[in-house]
């Protein structure tokens, strides 16, 4: 049994559910800089050893693992101390906002021989987890083409002050579920070009960038996907459609899996019709919290797998450098927002000194 150690306790509290409901890790500290949050955790979930200082938890030599829930523009710099300090390490998503340290934290993790795993949550949610099954055991056949969409009523966001500052962008916060999942099945994606805008709502708020977007993806085998994103006006009833959905369409079949719902329908090449839903005890393994906030029950899965990609020496995916492409492919699809041009995501890479292998960025 692996020993866990957990950065940032806001997002950070669904893998404090998952690690102490699970029987392949212990969580041995928690750590957060802000120490009435410490408090609060600790009380919540009756885990009292936290630190308000990283440094503590990196010199804990009983510690294997560093799951990290910080600020986007801290995780590379928290990701190479854990390496530095002989940690595996898992990573919310986005994995970075600033790929001229991507190359420091490949060599490093070269050095270190440690795993480096990206919390790509909603590949483990049960619908995706079927809707991956049954691809990889030909169900619809040969992949054609892939959409996705997450559109959310998140007007209330907009009464916060840090949601009104230039940094912050639903492009990384939002779209990078379903890009994802772009990236799941189509990896080697050569070029992006997207339409963005503010819509009255935003304008109103004084929101700095788009809150809605269309994107379409070029693979280098030439299929294509797109991607869509509405996030400050009303969504539809939910029984007419989910928030986040993922739609393979294939060359015997099609399926379509759900978020938050748990459904998911197929298509199969046997030309059988099919609606799965899953029952209360699923719903409560990855709802744990109030209002269905939070993703316990996606970090349980995505924690116990990489556990097991350590001790049984498999790769887990999305790894280092398969977040490393998300997040360029992620930049390609700003610039084409600013630009209103095709981007290469090949030329992302090579401002950086990354090879434009996305499925891999291979050296």
């Amino acid at each position: 049994m692996l020993t866990i150690g957990i950065l940032g306790l806001g997002e950070g509290r669904s893998t404090i559910s998952a690690a102490l409901q699970s029987n392949k890790v212990n969580l041995k500290m928690i750590c957060d800089a802000n120490k009435e949050l410490c408090v609060q955790r600790a009380d919540e979930f009756k885990m009292y050893e936290y630190t308000t200082d990283y440094n503590e938890m990196l010199n804990d030599a009983a510690i294997d693992l560093i799951a990290i829930y910080t600020p986007d523009h801290l995780h590379a710099e928290h990701i190479k101390q854990a390496l530095l300090h002989n940690k595996h390490v898992i990573c919310t998503k986005p994995f970075m906002d600033d790929l001229s340290k991507a190359k420091e934290l490949i060599d490093l993790q070269k050095q270190s021989g440690k795993k480096v795993f990206v919390g790509q949550s909603s590949r483990f949610f049960e619908p995706y987890k079927r809707q991956r099954k049954d691809f990889e055991e030909g169900v619809i056949g040969d992949l054609i083409t892939i959409e996705s969409h997450y559109n959310a009523d998140h007007r209330w966001f907009l009464e916060k002050k840090w949601a009104l500052e230039k940094s912050f962008k639903w492009l990384y916060g939002g779209l990078s579920h379903p890009v994802d999942f772009i990236r799941y099945y189509l990896p080697n994606i050569e070029e992006v070009m997207g339409y963005g805008m503010i819509s009255s709502n935003g304008k109103t708020a004084g929101l700095k960038n788009e809150d809605t977007m269309h994107f379409i993806f070029k693979a280098a085998d030439g299929r294509i996907a797109r991607v869509s994103g509405s996030y400050t006006g009303p969504t539809q009833p939910t029984k007419r459609d989910s928030g986040m959905s993922c739609v393979l369409r294939g060359t015997l079949g099609a399926s379509q899996a759900d978020y938050h719902e748990l459904r998911y329908a197929v298509t199969t090449k046997e030309g059988e019709e099919k609606i799965v839903t899953w029952g209360d005890s699923t719903l409560k393994y990855y709802f744990r919290f109030e209002g269905q906030s939070h993703h316990a029950g996606e970090y349980q899965n995505y924690l116990e797998y990489f556990v097991d990609s350590i001790e049984q020496n498999f790769t887990a995916y999305p790894d280092l450098k398969e977040g490393i492409g998300t997040v360029a492919l992620l930049q390609a699809m700003d610039r084409s927002l600013q630009t209103g041009l095709p981007v290469k995501v090949k030329d992302i890479l090579k401002e950086y000194g990354l090879n434009g292998d996305l499925g891999g960025l291979n050296d």
